[in-house]
């Protein structure tokens, strides 16, 4: 790309040199209106606002830099690769002919993520009569284009490219939309975010799947059943996974017809607490038998010494909330009709949640497990994520930020296969739709 670079630097000079002396002409003659600017001015004027603390000192036959607050200036040749190429871009777009079209493939490639949607919102405004044309692997960027977006699907050498139009109005934004588009797999949509643990234990678990975060369960479930109700989307297959939150068995079953499967832990950290999973932690720092035993055992007494009655309570006020939440969003009151019919309506369908009984049953089950020493019980009604720390200390002898980090990176490049083998055992088997 950075080829021609002199070429256009040569091209710029040549215009402002043209621009000065017409100018110069002009005012001979006695017009003193406003000259215009040369595109060497709007190039350092456009730079200005996406790289403000480099300043571009240009004059009749050089190129200068100089950092903000500093005197001393360097020659634009000392720039570095992100700066060289947002220059060239910017100089590109100005030099061009009228009405041209503007193909760039790639631009990610050499452009900072943090500037890249700013750069082409300036240059698409700076020359409203050209086209652009992008061709980018960056979901983010294509996203931010005010454009009819195509997703190049498929290449076969004897029949040419199978481009399709993403789809408007499908339920979700255009970067979810295409990624889905654009997976050659089965979608797999989980709670968390792309930087969270959830994302390596499920990418690392689910390896036949694209794995797409969405935040909240009920982020999840809306996601799946828009996709499977969408018939611009059915090319491509999904399914949920969500934390237990407490469903009861009715709930379960009901989000299985949905395409939803529910972790059998309380949130996915909680796998760690079991005993099958802890056990491959533990082999892989050397210990086995009676060692290995007594680590496993370890770690038991310290989470049970650490469900204290205060966290247990706030444990216990987490589950009412989810379940209040849950009964207020299936409220359906479009068959009332006046004030009075959605009061009693409301009230009768509200009224069998019986908050305080809810709140001690959950108690009850997080005191049984406790009492009678069962882990397993307990990562299925308990969140804490504290108690990953606990993990951390007694299988691995770290702290949580180390732990975390090895953790993920075991799992991305499956450096411990029988610990993902584990969590493979104990995750939903996903049935392909």
């Amino acid at each position: 790309m950075l080829n021609d670079f002199d070429f256009l630097l040569q091209s710029l000079f040549a215009e402002q040199t043209n621009k000065t002396l017409e100018t110069h002409r002009r005012v001979r003659a006695g017009d003193t209106s406003q000259p215009e600017l040369t595109s060497f001015e709007r190039l350092a004027d456009i730079w200005q606002r996406l790289i403000p603390h480099r300043v571009l000192e240009i004059t009749g036959d050089d190129i200068r830099v100089r950092g903000a607050g500093v005197h001393t200036a360097y020659s634009a040749k000392a720039l570095s690769d992100g700066e060289r190429s947002v220059f060239y871009m910017i100089g590109q777009v100005l030099a061009a002919d009228a009405d041209t079209l503007f193909i760039f493939d790639e631009p990610e490639l050499h452009i900072h993520r943090s500037i890249m949607a700013k750069l082409w919102d300036e240059l698409e405004s700076a020359r409203p009569d050209c086209a652009f044309v992008f061709i980018t692997h960056d979901l983010e960027f294509a996203a931010s284009r005010i454009a009819q977006k195509f997703l190049i699907r498929d290449y076969i050498p004897e029949t040419g490219w199978t481009i399709e139009p993403v789809p408007e109005e499908t339920g979700f934004d255009e970067e979810i939309t295409t990624l889905i588009l654009g997976s050659r797999r089965p979608v797999l949509f989980v709670e968390g975010g792309r930087t969270s643990l959830d994302d390596a234990i499920y990418r690392c678990c689910y390896p036949e799947r694209t794995v797409i975060p969405r935040g909240s369960c009920e982020e999840v479930i809306h996601s799946v059943v828009t996709m499977r109700a969408n018939a611009k989307l059915t090319r491509v297959t999904c399914s949920g996974i969500v934390d237990s939150d407490d469903y009861s068995e009715g709930e379960i079953t009901y989000l299985s017809t949905l395409g939803v499967a529910v972790l059998p832990v309380s949130e996915i950290e909680n796998l760690l607490l079991l005993p099958d999973v802890g056990a491959k932690i533990a082999e892989h720092e050397g210990y086995a038998g009676d060692a290995l035993d007594a680590r496993l055992q370890e770690l038991r007494v310290a989470v049970m010494a650490s469900v204290t009655t205060a966290l247990a309570e706030s444990a216990a006020a987490r589950y009412c909330r989810r379940r209040i939440d849950r009964t207020l969003k299936k409220i359906d009151l479009s068959a009332a009709k006046s004030i009075a019919e959605i009061a009693a309506d409301y009230a009768a369908k509200t009224g069998a949640l019986d908050v305080t009984a809810i709140g001690a049953e959950a108690l009850a089950r997080i005191s049984t497990a406790v009492s009678s020493q069962d882990i397993v019980a307990l990562a299925q009604c308990y969140d804490n994520k504290g108690l990953m720390a606990l993990v951390a200390r007694h299988l691995k002898n770290t702290n949580l930020s180390e732990f975390e980090m090895w953790l993920t990176r075991a799992l991305r490049n499956n450096i411990v296969p029988a610990l993902t083998q584990a969590l493979r055992q104990v995750l939903p088997q996903i049935q392909p739709r």
